[in-house]
C-alpha cells in the first residue's frame, strides 16, 4: 500500500508537470475574466488527473476580453502647486481610485513641484486623464499614455494554476492514505512543495490582476518657475555607446583633475622645501675618497752577482 502511495505520487507530478508545460504552451483550457473558465478548468484538471484526454477550449481572446495595463503621466504648470495637489487627491477619489505615492519639493520663488502616483480603476483610465487635466487650473505641458497586454501570460497563469491546484488535492488525497511514518514524511515533503508552487503562480496572478484592475498615472505639478526635468534618452547602437564612453571619458577627466588640483597645493608647499632640503644635506656630506684599483702585485728583480752555484 506505501508503495502504491510513492508510485502513485510521483506520476501524479509528473502527469501534472507535462500538463502544465503543455497548457502554458497552447494557452487553452482557461478563458480570461469570464465566468465560465472556472468550470472548463476543474474540467481540464480533473481530466488531467484521471489520465483522460480533453478537448481544448480556446479561450475568448476578444478585445473587451483581454488584459491589458495601461500606464500614463501627465505634466501640468500650476499656480500652487499644494492646492492642486490637494485638488488631484479629491479628483481621484472621487474617481474611486487613490494615491500610491506623493512627493513635494519646494523650491522657493515659484519653483516647487509634486509628483504624484495616482491609481485609477482600468475602464476610467481614459476619461479620468482627460478630466484631471480639464479641471486643474494650470496648463498642460506633456501626457503620454502607453498600453501593455498581458492576456497571454494571464492565460498561461490561470492555467498552471488549475493544473496545480489538481496536483496538490491529489497530494492531499495520498497523504490521508499514508501508513507508515516514512510515507507520511516524504508525502508531507511532496505536498508543502506543490503548495508552494500554487501559492507563487497564485501570487503572480494577483500582481497582473492588480495592475490590470487598477491603471497608474504619475502626475507632474509644476510651479510658474520650475524646470522641466526631461529624461535623455539619446542614440542606441554604436553612436550610443560612443556617446557613453565620451561622457565617461570626460567624466574621469574632471575626477583626475579635482583630485589633483586639491593635492598640487600640498606638494608644492611640502614636497618642494623637502626636495629642497634633502639637496643641500647631500652636499654638505664630505665626498668619499676615490677608490685606487687595485693592479696586479710588483715583480721583485734579483741583482746581478756572482754565480755562487
Amino acid at each position: 500500500m506505501s508503495t502504491a502511495l510513492i508510485v502513485g505520487l510521483l506520476v501524479g507530478g509528473c502527469t501534472g508537470n507535462g500538463q502544465t508545460d503543455q497548457a502554458a504552451s497552447s494557452g487553452a483550457g482557461v478563458s480570461n475574466a469570464m465566468p465560465e473558465a472556472p468550470a472548463a478548468g476543474v474540467d481540464t484538471a480533473q481530466g488531467a488527473a484521471e489520465g483522460k484526454d480533453t478537448p481544448a477550449q480556446a479561450p475568448d481572446l476578444s478585445v473587451d476580453q483581454r488584459s491589458i495595463i495601461y500606464r500614463g503621466s501627465l505634466s501640468v504648470r500650476v499656480q500652487d502647486v499644494n492646492a492642486a495637489a490637494s485638488q488631484t487627491s479629491g479628483i481621484v477619489q472621487t474617481a474611486g481610485g487613490y494615491v500610491g505615492g506623493d512627493n513635494r519639493s519646494s523650491g522657493g520663488s515659484g519653483a516647487d513641484t509634486a509628483t504624484m502616483e495616482l491609481r485609477v480603476p482600468a475602464a476610467k483610465f481614459t476619461a479620468f486623464v482627460d478630466q484631471l487635466a480639464k479641471q486643474l487650473s494650470g496648463t498642460e505641458e506633456q501626457r503620454q499614455i502607453s498600453t501593455e497586454d498581458v492576456t497571454e501570460q494571464t492565460v498561461d497563469l490561470d492555467a498552471r494554476i488549475t493544473v496545480q491546484q489538481a496536483r496538490v488535492d491529489s497530494g492531499r488525497r495520498l497523504l490521508a492514505q499514508a501508513k507508515s511514518l516514512n510515507d507520511l514524511v516524504m508525502l508531507e515533503k511532496e505536498v508543502a512543495t506543490r503548495e508552494s508552487d500554487l501559492a507563487s503562480l497564485q501570487a503572480k496572478k494577483r500582481h497582473l490582476a492588480d495592475l490590470t484592475a487598477l491603471s497608474t498615472i504619475t502626475v507632474t505639478l509644476l510651479g510658474p518657475q520650475a524646470a522641466v526635468l526631461k529624461a535623455d534618452d539619446g542614440p542606441a547602437g554604436f553612436l550610443g555607446g560612443l556617446a557613453g564612453g565620451w561622457k565617461a571619458l570626460v567624466s574621469s577627466l574632471a575626477v583626475v583633475l579635482t583630485v589633483l588640483g586639491a593635492v598640487l597645493p600640498w606638494v608644492l608647499a611640502i614636497g618642494v622645501p623637502a626636495l629642497l632640503v634633502w639637496w643641500l644635506i647631500r652636499r654638505a656630506r664630505p665626498g668619499k675618497p676615490a677608490l685606487v684599483p687595485a693592479g696586479p702585485p710588483a715583480t721583485v728583480q734579483k741583482a746581478d752577482g756572482p754565480d755562487q752555484g
